[in-house]
């Protein structure tokens, strides 16, 4: 006799992720909790990726009242029984493309979906920042969730601002940005922006993103400050989770001050909640950062 089940949801690897009744104690990587809590889901613990450590990383958190989540550990140190620990009765976890689990060895992914249901949702540079969300809008309400309306009209009021900030003028006139990620003292990855959908959204509204070519990366291009100097943009975000150099290491350094003259700049979280709410709020960082760029050009 097939075993009955009162709950599934269909992830974007096309697996069908089924348990007896609605999952109520999730485990979830750390950016797909932070959305989910953005839709009013509680996550009971969440776990990082390689890049973290043994703490959760504040900036990917969002939302998160990390004082009161369970945090599960990143690289080596999660495996499956890390995962398992608190019992969960799902796992929601996230991949870049190819169904590749993000921040977990495949044999751990493997024995955790043996034991409980895993949905992978992709956020990967195929999907647009509209499909992501949507994405994570389908899993919350099969969790429960009421849905993120109310932040439908502040996201499509920010999205607006965006495109008339880059209407202002000739397209000559528009202020250059550039998205980059602190390596070190040295220097800098600049983002390659059509590989980062948030990236690949604003140049979409019209803005004169610089896009780097060239390297061994699609994602990511090496320089030093002084290759940032000779671009001179006007707009900078800067990657502000825990595994990028920070900024605050940098401001006594001249030759972070040299590319960084003049710029105004704007955090940027790679790994933001995938939520209307959060992709309001860094337009709306970006769009102040356009228009005082166009009002008092460096």
């Amino acid at each position: 006799m097939e075993r009955q089940t009162d709950w599934e949801f269909l992830d974007d690897r096309g697996h069908l992720a089924t348990a007896q009744r609605r999952p109520a104690k999730a485990v979830t990587y750390i950016q797909a909790g932070a959305t989910l809590w953005d839709h009013g889901i509680r996550p009971t613990a969440v776990f990082g990726s390689n890049h973290d450590g043994a703490g959760p990383d504040p900036v990917k958190a969002g939302g998160l009242p990390l004082d009161g989540i369970v945090y599960l550990g990143s690289g080596t140190a999660l495996d499956a029984e890390a995962l398992l620990r608190g019992a969960p009765d799902l796992v929601v976890a996230v991949t870049y493309g190819g169904g590749q689990v993000y921040g977990l060895d495949p044999e751990a992914a493997k024995h955790v979906e043996e034991r409980v249901p895993l949905v992978v949702l992709d956020i990967g540079q195929g999907q647009s920042l509209a499909a992501v969300r949507a994405r994570f809008a389908d899993l919350a309400r099969a969790l429960g969730a009421a849905g993120e309306v109310a932040m439908e009209g502040p996201l499509a009021r920010a999205e607006a601002r965006l495109r008339d900030q880059a209407a202002v003028g000739s397209p000559e006139s528009r202020p250059t940005v550039l998205a980059l990620s602190p390596a070190s003292a040295d220097g800098a990855y600049l983002a390659k922006p059509y590989s980062w959908p948030d990236l690949r959204e604003l140049a979409g509204f019209g803005l004169d993103l610089v896009d780097p070519q060239g390297g061994p990366s699609t994602n990511w291009f090496a320089a030093d400050w002084s290759d940032i100097g000779d671009i001179a943009p006007q707009v900078l975000l800067v990657d502000v989770r825990a595994n990028a150099h920070p900024l605050d290491a940098l401001r006594s350094n001249a030759a972070w001050r040299s590319a960084a003259s003049g710029a105004r700049i704007v955090p940027w979280n790679p790994e933001a909640p995938c939520s209307a709410g959060a992709h309001a709020r860094f337009f709306h960082q970006v769009a102040d950062a356009v228009e005082a760029a166009r009002q008092d050009p460096a």
